[in-house]
């Protein structure tokens, strides 16, 4: 970078056309492509302390977020909750931030908002310390609807930060950023097992902490953007042709069948995040702290999976990922509802791999689809997502106080096989070479 910079140092007039180079999706023709070369230099440094931030703070928002699931069976004992009460309390949560999040894409797509990130982080350590003196059921919804709030201001514009920070790799940069909130749901229910089973509700509030590091970090990043904001390089960009001047029908279509893969996807990842604990207690005898390990080992697979998505849709195209990601996860799903507890255990390991490597890929797909539009993007697909889950886990959770839990399982195994829709996705990219 130094051998760059010396002797020619870039001017802002190159420096904010490299920067811009970054942020703007391919809509043409492969020519366009030497313009990643020419921005690598100016991007590398900065840019990989902003995703590094992004993943941090990624990861510290999820895992608040993930601690209102990961202690189901406490306030179900407490609050004397069914399962229907449980589902209410997710669906809360996942539609208060999956039809906020279009909506603050959509403005900040006009008018970027840099701080808020930090604000959103302000609004789930609201819930959390809500969540820890809740003496009510709907003191609980209210938490709930709180951290719902934080996560839709947070996720549209990190996204479209994520993007700027990229360099060109896309969906390496959405893997980064996802990967931080994958790990933060892993580390939730973790550090559930250890800290609020044995102290209590109140125990919550300890994790004000990481909010607070949280709305640190997002203030720091967000300082970087407002500067490129300033110099115009983070400058929103008119929508141009959608998916490389696909029909409008064959654009919504597409979108349509993304959304639903999304559904297949969310709906059957909500069976294992609000109720594998209550399977593994019910079915095998486990006690809450050993649900909530096994929970984690899924969780962990989810990030791990999350991280290879992305890298690999940049070398092979998106709609390979997508492809195997949902489609391929269908045998390992047939088959936990019939496994004993090691292998039901196992069995998560591969079906959190594939499922989690479909979302940077997904994302990335709908962003090239739709130019010009990564605020709605993000908000559409990270909004339709917590909204899948937040309704299956609502959905499920009546089929379970109705039927039994196992049935639950035996049911959702076959939701994967709705990932045949992605025959039907057109190729928007060819590979890049070795």
């Amino acid at each position: 970078m130094d051998a760059t910079a010396s002797g020619a140092r870039v001017n802002a007039t190159g420096e904010n056309a490299a920067i811009e180079a970054v942020a703007a999706p391919v809509t043409g023709p492969p020519q366009a492509a030497p313009a990643t070369a020419i921005v690598a230099p100016a991007a590398a440094g900065p840019a990989a302390l902003v995703l590094g931030g992004l993943s941090l703070s990624h990861l510290l928002n999820d895992m608040i977020q993930s601690l209102l699931p990961a202690i189901y069976p406490l306030l179900k004992q407490s609050y004397a909750l069914d399962f229907a009460q449980i589902g209410v309390l997710t669906l809360a949560f996942q539609l208060t931030a999956s039809l906020l999040q279009p909506v603050v894409g959509l403005v900040t797509d006009k008018r970027p908002m840099p701080f808020s990130l930090a604000a959103g982080m302000l609004l789930s350590l609201c819930g959390l310390l809500l969540l820890s003196h809740a003496g009510t059921y709907g003191l609980l919804i209210l938490a709930a609807c709180c951290v719902g709030l934080g996560s839709a201001i947070f996720h549209p514009e990190a996204s479209r930060v994520a993007r700027l920070a990229s360099g060109g790799r896309y969906g390496l940069a959405q893997s980064v950023f996802q990967v931080g909130g994958n790990a933060g749901s892993a580390l939730g229910p973790l550090l559930a097992a250890f800290i609020v089973v044995p102290l209590g509700q109140a125990s919550v509030a300890l994790f004000a902490v990481a909010a607070l590091a949280g709305f640190v970090v997002l203030s720091l990043v967000g300082r970087w953007y407002r500067e490129r904001l300033r110099t115009g390089a983070a400058r929103p960009r008119k929508a141009g042709a959608g998916g490389r001047d696909l029909p409008r029908g064959k654009v919504v279509a597409t979108i349509a069948v993304l959304l639903v893969l999304i559904f297949s996807k969310y709906f059957y990842m909500a069976s294992l995040s609000s109720y594998f604990t209550f399977y593994l207690i019910h079915r095998f005898g486990v006690s809450v702290q050993e649900s909530q390990l096994y929970l984690f080992v899924f969780l962990g697979a989810v990030a791990a999976g999350t991280v290879a998505g992305g890298p690999i849709g940049d070398r092979f195209g998106r709609k390979v990922v997508i492809w195997g990601s949902i489609l391929g996860v269908l045998p390992f799903t047939l088959a936990l509802p019939h496994a004993n507890l090691f292998w039901t255990v196992a069995l998560t390991v591969p079906i959190g791999l594939i499922l989690a490597s479909a979302m940077p890929a997904i994302l990335v797909y709908a962003q090239e689809l739709l130019p010009g539009r990564v605020g709605l993007v993000g908000g559409l697909f990270f909004g339709f997502a917590f909204g899948m889950g937040g309704l299956g886990a609502a959905v499920l959770g009546e089929v379970a106080d109705r039927t039994s839990i196992e049935f639950v399982y035996g049911l959702c195994a076959f939701l994967p096989a709705i990932g045949l829709l992605a025959a039907f996705l057109p190729r928007l990219e060819a590979p890049r070479a070795a």
